[in-house]
């Protein structure tokens, strides 16, 4: 083993058909960290439509005294924009606004210009904290709990956010009720449209078969399953997690989604032997699976057909995502595809590569309690580059 690996790894390497080509304990169950994703983006790409868009919408309800109220609904989006609609970024592509510009015209044109506001979260049920989470995030950098709207995923750049709203590295802290954040917000952009929010802004639920007021779209599913693999975004992962099960009728609950995910993969005949899922983000030291369970989802990933969106998100070495900076080789820019992972005492990759003679490899490679972690990360990264050579 490479220096620094310690002695609990493993490493698989196969060709684009399947075979096996290299291995060393690739049945061993290990902590996979990040790239748990690829095994979520892959279940959830192939049952959910990928086109499909998570609108933000309000609904008006009049009382027979003549009161008004508005409640603010949300059916997933977590990157709401907190101004305008954004149409050239994937975060920020619905902005509340804009919503909030389309429901004072509508209000406006029915006579309203004072109403209560409420916010219907319902759309994940009660419990959307998973296994393992809070105790590893205890600052709350990492994880924001699942909810039906948020506004950038809950981050809060306290007036340092990115120019490019698609594109940072840093962890701001992250809202711990971020669907009541984000209409925390609306009620502002509603104000400075003139209309009035009277008294506190409460959690509520849409009246049965009401039509929305106004509405505003995300971008597409696929476009934000890019996003959550390149920036490893570990709510919007459990996120998905939680639209597949509501998709399959699994229960509406973070073990639901990990459950849901499994089924998916069995489904299609990936081994999911060895795989303990405790939640659909990676983070959490608790999990495991197998470098043959990454292997096979990655064969996946190269097969054209239904899941074929969970391979967009794949940072590029060299140029994009999580592992923009770990290209040690420049002949293999654009060449390698990869989720990578880390935690405390885990580093993994995964991924495939294009062969500089033809053909396409799978991999993956997981490292637990290592020796020297940041020796053990060079030396994934130095595996991976001479892989195109092969």
């Amino acid at each position: 083993p490479a220096a620094g690996f310690g002695g609990e790894f493993s490493i698989a390497i196969a060709d684009a058909s399947g075979n096996v080509v290299a291995e060393n304990n690739i049945d061993v169950p290990r902590t996979p960290a990040s790239t748990m994703k690829t095994l979520t983006a892959y279940a959830a790409a192939v049952e959910l439509d990928m086109g499909k868009t998570l609108d933000t919408q309000t609904y008006l309800e009049q009382s027979q005294d003549g009161t008004a109220r508005l409640v603010l609904k949300g059916n997933g989006d977590m990157l709401l924009g907190a101004g305008a609609s954004d149409a050239n970024h994937i975060n920020g592509r619905a902005g509340l606004g804009t919503l909030a510009g389309r429901t004072a015209q509508a209000l406006r044109q029915r006579g309203i210009t004072s109403v209560t506001l409420a916010y219907d979260d319902t759309l994940f049920g009660n419990d959307r904290w998973p296994q393992g989470i809070a105790e590893l995030d205890t600052d709350h950098l990492y994880y924001a709990p699942t909810a039906s709207m948020a506004v950038d995923g809950g981050r809060n750049w306290n007036g340092t956010g990115p120019a490019n709203p698609d594109v940072f590295s840093a962890y701001p802290a992250l809202s711990m009720q971020p669907a009541r954040d984000a209409a925390l917000v609306f009620q502002q952009r509603l104000a400075e449209q003139g209309i009035t929010v009277q008294g506190f802004v409460s959690q509520g639920t849409v009246a049965g078969a009401s039509h929305p007021l106004a509405s505003v779209r995300s971008a597409s599913l696929n476009e934000i399953m890019a996003f959550t693999m390149r920036h490893s975004d570990n709510s919007l992962a459990e996120e998905f997690g939680r639209l597949l099960a509501l998709q399959v009728g699994a229960d509406n609950s973070p073990a639901g989604a990990g459950q849901a995910v499994k089924s998916v993969l069995e489904r299609k005949g990936i081994t999911t032997t060895g795989l303990d899922m405790r939640n659909c983000s990676g983070l959490t030291e608790d999990s495991k699976l197998t470098a043959r369970t990454l292997l096979e989802v990655q064969l996946r990933n190269l097969a054209a057909g239904s899941g074929a969106a969970a391979a967009e998100g794949m940072s590029v070495m060299g140029f994009v995502g999580t592992a923009e900076s770990r290209l040690n080789d420049a002949d293999e820019a654009g060449l390698i595809r990869v989720k990578t992972g880390s935690l405390g005492d885990v580093t993994s990759m995964t991924g495939n590569v294009s062969r500089h003679n033809g053909g396409a490899l799978s991999f993956a490679v997981i490292v637990n309690n290592p020796d020297d972690f940041e020796a053990a990360k060079s030396a994934i990264d130095t595996f991976v580059a001479a892989l195109p050579k092969l």
